[in-house]
């Protein structure tokens, strides 16, 4: 297991009772800040938000969607609209959210569980997501934290998120729940 090169025994629990700690300079460790993961956030939503409507037209095409939508037109009563969309609309709206929602999940815990550990937003920030000690984290892990996202958006004015701000080593909510730093590199 790799230790980040500011190891302090003090700041980290011990990585197991018989091991003695190895010790390194405090200096050297920079944890990534709440303005540096929000820059981070915004390239990741745009890379997300591109993948998405590649394969989003693509879908509205083959399923007739575009058509259908062009065949509306203003001042049409919206019940007429709404027996012409039917169930196939909603029923392709609940697949694409579902695609949206598992994309999302997947490209955060496969990226961030990586030999980079880091989304494409962080990895331009020189940013990388660890466990407590600096090491890579599990696609488990790197799930949990995803997942706890959701927890930490539950905060009202997003005080979970600006916890990485606030806090010693700079960890928002989920952060904390998934045992998890995200550091940040030179």
């Amino acid at each position: 297991m790799a230790l980040p090169s500011g190891y302090d025994p003090n700041t980290y629990p011990a990585a197991s009772p018989a091991a003695p700690p190895v010790v390194y300079a405090q200096s050297s460790v920079q944890y990534a800040g709440f303005w540096l993961r929000v820059v981070a956030y915004l390239i990741d939503s745009i890379v997300m938000s591109l993948a998405f409507m590649a394969l989003f037209i693509p879908f509205a095409i083959m399923t007739g969607l575009t058509a259908v939508l062009g065949s509306i037109h203003p001042g049409e009563d919206p019940r007429d609209v709404g027996a012409v969309l039917g169930g196939t609309f909603f029923l392709g709206l609940f697949t694409v959210v579902s695609l949206a929602f598992l994309g999302a999940w997947l490209y955060h815990a496969k990226m961030e569980s990586s030999s980079w550990q880091a989304t494409l937003g962080k990895k331009a920030l020189n940013l990388r997501v660890t466990d407590l000690y600096g090491a890579r984290i599990t696609f488990a892990r790197a799930t949990g934290r995803h997942f706890a996202k959701l927890i930490t958006g539950l905060i009202p004015l997003g005080v979970g998120f600006m916890l990485a701000g606030l806090t010693e080593r700079r960890q928002a909510l989920h952060d904390m729940i998934a045992n998890c730093l995200v550091l940040r590199d030179g």
